[in-house]
């Protein structure tokens, strides 16, 4: 079993590139309203359209959006496919603090890892807090999951082979969704590779959340605005039912894992916790740090991005070869 190791392909020049544009965005993010102050579907619009801090989202013309059943409703679907034919199917659950994003805002990046592992892209479109706070978001996911774990290959003409993964929320998402395969409907070993990026799975606050100095992206207001709007009244210890907060749960039967996190995010605690728990289950789990990574440092156009996106790659090729 891999231990928690820090990326050894990172190099000086790409830490003192991810210093000096921390230091831009840092600088950047102080000249906007903070996010928690602004109502959510202020930000939500701002963000598709490109009008705040980050760059408007290129909607891919090829890509194309089904709908599974979902506990309220049909659930959409976006699917994007390789250029070759698929070797299998990557389940992506998007990112925002279960409040923010879209299914449809991370086409580039998918359809890179489409064509990079040969695995078919399908994101779910699940609901949002706070107008739609837990379970919800929860209950759609494990829906979409387990109906293309069942109709996948057919709907998306790709073989019956598995991976699951995604961003921040996103990776608290697929947790969950794989605890509840495992005990909602006995699936066991369908998924073979977990893609855990910057997840955050206590969400009591584990101490780098507590602690972190606020300078970067997620600072402690606005994760806890995100907490609140997923979880409104709930206690301290119903925070820690593992349903909410995966690091509380029997662990038992995961598929192998790449938890990737960069040294200055508020949950890097999240993610070292989550691993070392992950292996003492007894599954494969491998962590990797990328020094001077804030949270979403992936996203962003650096020579560490670039590494942790290749290592990524190379680990579903890797799990699904």
């Amino acid at each position: 079993m891999a231990g928690s190791t820090t990326a050894t392909e990172i190099d000086q020049r790409d830490i003192d590139e991810a210093r000096a544009f921390n230091t831009k965005l840092e600088a950047l993010l102080a000249s906007v309203p903070p996010l928690h102050t602004v109502p959510a579907e202020v930000t939500r619009q701002q963000r598709r359209e490109g009008t705040a801090v980050f760059p408007k989202p290129v909607f891919l013309g090829e890509a194309l959006d089904i709908e599974v059943p979902g506990p309220s409703g049909p659930i959409k679907v976006r699917v994007i496919r390789p250029d070759q034919k698929p070797t299998g199917i990557y389940l992506h659950l998007h990112g925002g603090g279960w409040t923010l994003g879209k299914h449809d805002m991370q086409d580039e990046g998918l359809k890179l890892l489409a064509n990079e592992t040969g695995l078919c892209a399908a994101s779910v479109d699940y609901r949002l807090a706070p107008e739609a706070p837990y379970p919800a978001g929860p209950d759609d996911c494990e829906a979409a999951v387990a109906h293309l774990l069942e109709h996948g290959p057919r709907l998306l003409d790709a073989p019956a082979r598995f991976a699951i993964g995604g961003e921040s929320a996103g990776a608290h998402l697929s947790v969950v969704t794989l605890l509840r395969l495992r005990d909602r409907h006995r699936i066991k070993n369908r998924i073979a590779a977990a893609n855990l990026v910057y997840g955050v799975y206590d969400l009591n606050g584990t101490p780098s959340q507590l602690l972190m100095e606020d300078r970067e992206v997620l600072t402690r207001p606005i994760l806890r605005w995100f907490r609140d709007n997923f979880l409104p009244d709930r206690s301290f210890e119903q925070r820690r039912d593992p349903d909410i907060s995966p690091l509380y749960a029997d662990l038992g039967d995961m598929p192998p894992a790449l938890f990737t996190v960069g040294t200055v995010d508020r949950l890097l605690d999240d993610s070292l916790f989550m691993a070392e728990r992950w292996r003492q289950a007894g599954n494969l789990a491998d962590v990797a740090i990328y020094p001077e990574g804030v949270h979403g440092f992936n996203q962003y156009p650096t020579g560490l991005a670039r590494k942790a996106n290749a290592r990524q790659l190379d680990f579903l090729r890797n799990a699904l070869s």
